[in-house]
């Protein structure tokens, strides 16, 4: 069998719970910045998680709940400067250390990183939103452990869609089989199935009760499970649901 040889990382919910205390609270800040009534609130929210990405997230929410606003036909510029105004408070709230790694993630990229495995993240989060988590929580040089990190735009379709684990397979130059996909969400999940890649699911306050069916194994959380666990390519195939 293949050798596990990188780890590819999911961002948001995967590596730190970013999404209510975060990127909500950051696009609720940019919506007053820019004199609109829009509040999403925890429930809302939730809902609207099942839309990946910030921008596709605020054109679906206009969409749906404020019509009149998405057919301005300044609404392309509009979605783009939300999404930067929420941009630079979401990096606020990483810089002032409101956002810290889920239990377990820190020690096993330590691990990893001694053991000689590759790292990778595969994300749909801006560049500048991965880097500020890194830095923030790892240390500056952070980033720079990762061989590849593909995150925001860089690929047209977003998960569910394959395509930005393709393009990080691509670039470290392994194959799926060699490679462990860590994600928290049905959508992720569903991402780097479609890539071929084996995949452990770390539940998150807002994936619970998702279908994590195809999964390797599905987890709590990364805090109680070794390196050694999650590399074992002697385990049988597929998933339980906790």
């Amino acid at each position: 069998m293949t050798t596990c040889q990188a780890l590819i990382f999911d961002v948001d919910g995967t590596l730190a719970d970013t999404e209510r205390d975060g990127h909500r609270v950051a696009f609720n800040a940019a919506f007053r910045d820019c004199g609109l009534s829009w509040h999403w609130d925890e429930r809302r929210y939730g809902e609207l998680l099942a839309v990946t990405g910030g921008k596709e997230r605020i054109r679906h929410y206009a969409a749906h709940d404020a019509p009149a606003i998405a057919e301005r036909p300044d609404f392309d510029a509009l979605v783009g400067q939300l999404h930067k105004i929420k941009t630079a408070h979401y990096l606020r709230l990483v810089d002032q250390g409101q956002l810290p790694l889920r239990p377990g993630v820190a020690r096993l990229i330590d691990e990893a990183r001694h053991a000689g495995l590759r790292l990778a993240i595969a994300t749909t989060t801006t560049p500048d939103n991965v880097d500020a988590l890194l830095r923030a929580n790892l240390g500056p040089d952070a980033p720079g452990w990762f061989d590849v990190i593909g995150a925001g735009d860089i690929v047209p379709a977003k998960k569910p869609a394959p395509d930005i684990y393709q393009w990080v397979l691509d670039r470290l130059a392994l194959p799926a089989s060699a490679c462990l996909a860590i994600e928290d969400s049905e959508m992720g999940l569903k991402s780097a199935l479609t890539a071929g890649l084996r995949c452990i699911v770390t539940i998150s306050e807002y994936t619970r009760g998702q279908d994590f069916r195809g999964a390797w194994r599905v987890l709590e959380g990364l805090a109680g499970c070794s390196l050694g666990e999650m590399v074992s390519h002697s385990s049988a195939e597929g998933g339980e649901q906790p």
